[in-house]
This record gives structure tokens, C-alpha cells and sequence, in this order.
């Protein structure tokens, strides 16, 4: 056997643990859509030269999630009502591709993850960004359990979208229990291995997030005319 072509494994590079650290803290909201981030201050942080910081955000602007301004600098790129409805359109697109393949593979394995993710929701239930973090890791256990690593890779990316809108969706979240039953129900559809279903409770569940995120900047109706 001639193993001599085969290059050793390489070491993340600073670059992409940096642009790691910056996703997670967009993703946490700890960056917020709009911050503009200063690269001596968050080299300082992260405690790395302003040269990977340059090339970690470079990545993340390539990902959508940073925007570069010229002459003003770089920010964490705002989401609008379009791009909202857009993440949505895409995860559903994704999670329901990966539902229907776990209906079609070992439900019963997959059921499981997915009872364990349940499970850390339903402890996270008093807590509102605990239990944000669960659901983001049930949706993530979800596209996991399907097997496929391309849909893992699209679902990574719009799921870090989705918690660019953590604060728009605390605001108007749903009631915990409420929450956590629209979950259970998905993941008894998945065990029963009901297509159907499955798609109307994802479809309805996305259609609602979206809803309770636009909710604080619809326009309010016209007041009634007091013409006689």
C-alpha cells in the first residue's frame, strides 16, 4: 500500500476558529443585527492579529451573515421582512426534505435523537433563551437525524440566519407549552411516519415563526373614517 500521496490532516486554521467565535455570537445575538464591528476591539477579544479577524470576516460576509460597507466598515447584516420569509421558505424546504427521509430510513433511531432534543426543550421551559437554544438544537437534531450532510450544511447556515432574529422572536414568542407541543407533535408525526402530517405541522410551524417575527413591524390599519 503507497500512502505517500496522502497529506496529514491540517489544523483548523486561526481564521476559521475566529470566524466560528463570530457566527456563534451572531447566532446568540450577543452581536445583533446592525452592530458594526471594530477589528481592534474584536482582535483584542479574541485575542488573535487583525490579519485572521480580516479573512474570518471576509468568510462570514461570503456566508451572508456580515455586510461590507466601503469607506464605513463591517457590520452584522440586518434581515428584513423578504429575508425572513426567505429563511423560512429555505428551512422548510430543507427540514421537510430531511423529514421525509427519516419517514423513509429508521424512524425509530431517529425518533430518538429527536426525543432527547424534545426532552432538553421541555427543561428549558422557564427559561426563554434556554429554551430558544433547544429549539435551535431540535431543528438541528432534526436535519442530523436524515443522514444527509448536505442538507446538515444548508441547515447549519440557516439556522444561524434564524437566530439573527432571536430578539424580534422573544419578543412575540409563543407560550412554552405551546412551544414545545407544536415540537412533539412533529416528532410524533416523523415515529408514526406520516408524511402528510408531518408536512402541514412543519409547514404551519414555519408559517407561524414567521408571523410572530414580522409581528412587531406591521403597519397598523388605517384608523375607521369618521366621515358621516
Amino acid at each position: 500500500m503507497d500512502l505517500s500521496d496522502i497529506e496529514p490532516v491540517a489544523q483548523r486554521s486561526t481564521a476559521e476558529l475566529v470566524a466560528e467565535r463570530i457566527r456563534a455570537a451572531i447566532m446568540r445575538g450577543s452581536l445583533p443585527p446592525g452592530t458594526q464591528l471594530g477589528e481592534v476591539e474584536l482582535a483584542g477579544r479574541l485575542g488573535v492579529s487583525r490579519g485572521p479577524l480580516r479573512e474570518a470576516m471576509q468568510r462570514l460576509v461570503a456566508e451572508g451573515l456580515l455586510r461590507s460597507e466601503r469607506n464605513r466598515g463591517i457590520f452584522v447584516r440586518d434581515l428584513d421582512a423578504a429575508d425572513v420569509r426567505d429563511v423560512y421558505i429555505a428551512r422548510a424546504a430543507v427540514e421537510g426534505a430531511a423529514g421525509m427521509l427519516i419517514i423513509g430510513g429508521d424512524r425509530a433511531a431517529a425518533a430518538m435523537r429527536l426525543a432527547g432534543a424534545l426532552a432538553r426543550m421541555e427543561a428549558a421551559a422557564d427559561d426563554p433563551v434556554a429554551l430558544a437554544d433547544a429549539d435551535h438544537a431540535f431543528h438541528a437534531e432534526l436535519v442530523a437525524a436524515s443522514g444527509s450532510p448536505r442538507l446538515r450544511r444548508m441547515a447549519d447556515g440557516l439556522l444561524v440566519e434564524t437566530r439573527m432574529c432571536l430578539a424580534a422572536l422573544q419578543q412575540t414568542a409563543p407560550p412554552a407549552a405551546e412551544l414545545i407541543a407544536e415540537h412533539r407533535e412533529l416528532l410524533d408525526a416523523l415515529r408514526a411516519g406520516d408524511p402528510n402530517r408531518f408536512a402541514t405541522l412543519l409547514e404551519a410551524h414555519m408559517a407561524d415563526a414567521v408571523e410572530r417575527i414580522l409581528a412587531p413591524t406591521a403597519v397598523p390599519p388605517p384608523p375607521p373614517s369618521m366621515s358621516a
